[in-house]
Parts: structure tokens; C-alpha cells; sequence
């Protein structure tokens, strides 16, 4: 590893997409979710503090080298302008990862990988003081943990860390419902998942907990909606974020599919397993749809004074003709559509109405393998 390069982790939060990304911890603690591919066959590991902390200084360097070229290049020391020319021809992944985020101001940094909360309290509170010292522009920092982690750390741990600098929290959650939790291997119950959350709560740092549509598949969805929406009830958590479950080899639930024994929910019955779930949550969380596999991404809202509002997007699409429904499922998944307004496009409805015209099967409907692969290109 040169000085101008630095360790990353494999993935962070869409919401995250502008933040400054530091590997504490390699891989994930738990690692056998069957329904996650991403550290598969990877051993978990803590990173020492030194290694951590040489990181930053890498990001400061870099970030001091910029500010350098932007005065030499006439920018007036605006840093964000010399940022931008970098992020069309970055020299390293590190190079650019850094470029991004000064762009969007430096301000935000996440901790990577699957489980920073893992890291003994201290190291983790030296290292976030020392992000913070050593690049001050930070006000914001995020990363994600586990439920059960969380649960077996005292109050007054996460209260340091908050009061060290940790912002939030992004939690997966993926199910309140515990047959479905122990099927999929999570390693959590939903009263680990309730202490967890009331905990991080009580400790005043942000909460974010991700729901995934479409776990229970056809045997446990509406178990998985309604008891995932009594977990998040009681949790009360500042965000909720939505993600739909899509299915790839690596994962252990890719076997399942293939021999028959999990069988996967379409859009049609993954909107109304999100239905079922909105109309059960009772708590002041924000509801968010921020991922590309949702099919209907326009849903978010505050759920106290907006839960009406996301109701009727469900309303509307289901309330559509069974051929435009068709047509905005592959419209989404080709990514031609955003929003069901447009449907109303002459011209988007027109190029999907040719994609439909190629793919459909005899009387005129759409292979669900073929949404599914269509949904895992982005994964």
C-alpha cells in the first residue's frame, strides 16, 4: 500500500454516497446471513487503531495536495473545483472515493465494514476522535452495526460514542418475525433487535433500521409484515429504510430458490406485503425508499403526518390496469421509469411497450426470472 492510497470496504449506504469512506473493521462479524453474498468466504477482522488512524492522515494528505492544486490552478483555493476536475480521471479508487467527497463539502464520513459497533468501545472512540481532529470539516459521522451487538453494549458505551462524534447508526434489521429471522440465519430475534434499537435511541445517536421486502417470500409475508412493523413500533427509530430482496449466486439463499425450498414473492405481492407493513406502523419514524430495486421508490414520508400519502401511492399502482402494471414493473426494471407520473410519457411508455413486445411470453405476460435478473444487475 503506497502513502496515497487507503484500505475500502466493498459497500456503504446510498445515503452515504458523498461521505468520506474509512475501513475500521474487514468483513463481517456474523457473516452467514443466507440471504447476503457479500462477505461470503471472507474472515472477519478488527483493524489496529495505528492502521486506522494512518488512513486519515492519507485522506489529509491528499486533501492538503488539493487545496495545493486549486490554488495553482487559479481556483481561489476552492478546493471543490479541483475535486471535480480529479473525479472525471481519478488516479486510484482512493483518489477518487477522496475527490467525491470534498465535492459534496466534507462533511460526512462513513465506518466501514458490516459491524463497526463490534470494535471495543475505546478504540473506536480514539478513532473517531481523531477523524474528527485531524480533518475538522467533519461534522457527520455514520456507520453501520448489528442489533445484537448494540444489545450486549452498555448505554453509557454508546453514549460515548456519540458523544465522541458517531451520528447514526444504520442497522439491518430485515425482519421482526423470528421463525423467518431463524430461517434465514440472522442471528438475531426481534427482542434483540427491539434492545438493540431502544438502546441506540436512549444514547441520542440517529437511527437508521432497514426493512427487507420480500423475505418471507410466499409462506411467511404477511407474518414478516406485521410482526417487522411491531419491532419498528417499538423501536421508534428516526428512519426506516426500505429494500427489496434480490437473489444471487454466492448467497445461500440462491441454493434454497434453485431446490425449491424458499420461493421468491413477485413485485404484485411485494407491494402488497409493503401495503400491509406501512398500515401496521404506529410510530414517528421516517420512512424512506431509497434503494433502485424498490419498485415504487416514491414512497417515503414521515409516518406520523404522511402515512396516507404513501398508502395511496400503493393505491394508485394497484388500482392500474393489469397491462400498465406490467408496464410499469419492466419500465422500473430496465430503468426507464422513476415514478408511476411516468407512465403519462408518451415516449418512456412507448420504448417499454417494445421491450415488453420482445420479452413476453405466451399470453402476453413477463417471465418473473426475467424481472428478477432484470433487479439484480444492480446488486
Amino acid at each position: 500500500m503506497t502513502i496515497d492510497s487507503l484500505e475500502l470496504g466493498p459497500i456503504r449506504p446510498p445515503s452515504e454516497a458523498s461521505s468520506l469512506l474509512l475501513r475500521v473493521t474487514r468483513n463481517c462479524s456474523w457473516n452467514r446471513c443466507k440471504f447476503c453474498h457479500i462477505y461470503k468466504g471472507k474472515r472477519f477482522e478488527l483493524r489496529p487503531v495505528e492502521d486506522i488512524k494512518q488512513d486519515i492522515l492519507t485522506v489529509k494528505a491528499i486533501q492538503d495536495k488539493l487545496k495545493e492544486a486549486a490554488l495553482k490552478a487559479g481556483y481561489g483555493g476552492q478546493i471543490e473545483t479541483a475535486a471535480a476536475s480529479i473525479l472525471n480521471n481519478p488516479l486510484s479508487e482512493t483518489h477518487f472515493n477522496i475527490a467525491l467527497w470534498l465535492y459534496h463539502g466534507g462533511t460526512s464520513a462513513f465506518l466501514q465494514d458490516a459491524n463497526t459497533l463490534i470494535m471495543p468501545t475505546p478504540d473506536l472512540v480514539e478513532v473517531i476522535k481523531f477523524l474528527k481532529k485531524t480533518l475538522p470539516s467533519i461534522t457527520r459521522i455514520t456507520s453501520y452495526g448489528r442489533s445484537k451487538t448494540a444489545a450486549k453494549k452498555k448505554l453509557e458505551e454508546l453514549k460515548a460514542l456519540g458523544e465522541a462524534g458517531l451520528n447514526r447508526l444504520h442497522i439491518g434489521l430485515e425482519s421482526g418475525y423470528d421463525p423467518l429471522l431463524q430461517y434465514m440465519d440472522k442471528g438475531v430475534t426481534a427482542a434483540d433487535h427491539i434492545a438493540g434499537g431502544k438502546k441506540i435511541v436512549e444514547a441520542g445517536i440517529s437511527l437508521s433500521e432497514y426493512v427487507l421486502l420480500g423475505l418471507g417470500g410466499k409462506k411467511m409475508w404477511r407474518e414478516h409484515a406485521t410482526e417487522t412493523a411491531r419491532v419498528l413500533n417499538e423501536i421508534n427509530a428516526d428512519f426506516i429504510r426500505a429494500r427489496t430482496l434480490t437473489i444471487k449466486e454466492g448467497m445461500p439463499l440462491y441454493d434454497e430458490v434453485k431446490e425449491g425450498r424458499f420461493v421468491r414473492s413477485t413485485d404484485e405481492e411485494i407491494v402488497a406485503e409493503e401495503k400491509l407493513l406501512l398500515e401496521n406502523l404506529d410510530c414517528r419514524s421516517t420512512f424512506v425508499s431509497d434503494h433502485i430495486t424498490n419498485l415504487l421508490q416514491e414512497i417515503q414520508g414521515k409516518l406520523a403526518d404522511e402515512k396516507d400519502k404513501m398508502l395511496a401511492v400503493i393505491d394508485r399502482f394497484q388500482a392500474l390496469p393489469a397491462k400498465e402494471r406490467q408496464n410499469f414493473r419492466l419500465g422500473r426494471r430496465i430503468g426507464i421509469y422513476t415514478t408511476l407520473d411516468d407512465l403519462a410519457e408518451s415516449n418512456k411508455h412507448g420504448l417499454v411497450e417494445q421491450a415488453i413486445a420482445k420479452v413476453t411470453q405466451e399470453g402476453g405476460k413477463i417471465d418473473e426470472e426475467l424481472t428478477y435478473s432484470l433487479m439484480e444487475r444492480f446488486i
